[in-house]
């Protein structure tokens, strides 16, 4: 019963990842059939990455000290997940270009991975009762 649920589970994950991979593939194609091939998809996914680099950054600097651990945990989850990509444009990709980017987006998602648990451990020591 509990091995159907994850099956279950794990396909409906499948379709979900499935339908953002295909909507975000075409979304630079699409940004440039709509404005009739005045936007370069280059341009577009470039605007994207800036756009999200501002965003990253002011989300950031704009959490309490208090939430620094949640955010570490969710920073983790999200790493997790571009691991995944990594993996597929170094596994699956056709160009010599696609496989290097993706092995040096692995290996800085890994340090970001193992120094985000290392700080996590240390923040929540510091809640631990020390012993005397």
């Amino acid at each position: 019963m509990a091995s159907q649920a994850m099956e279950q589970a794990l396909r409906q994950l499948n379709d979900a990842v499935s339908a953002v991979t295909t909507a975000a593939a075409q979304a630079p194609e699409a940004a440039s059939a709509a404005t009739g091939g005045a936007v370069d998809p280059f341009v577009f996914q470039l605007a994207i990455f800036v756009l999200a680099i501002f965003v990253g950054y002011y989300v950031v600097w704009s959490v309490t000290p208090a939430l620094h651990t949640p955010l570490m945990a969710v920073t983790n989850a999200i790493s997790s997940v571009i691991v995944v990509g990594a993996l597929l444009a170094v596994g699956i990709s056709a160009s010599g270009l696609a496989t290097g980017f993706g092995f040096v987006a692995l290996v800085l998602v890994s340090v970001n991975i193992v120094g985000g648990f290392l700080v996590t451990q240390r923040m929540l020591a510091m809640y631990k009762k020390k012993d005397k």
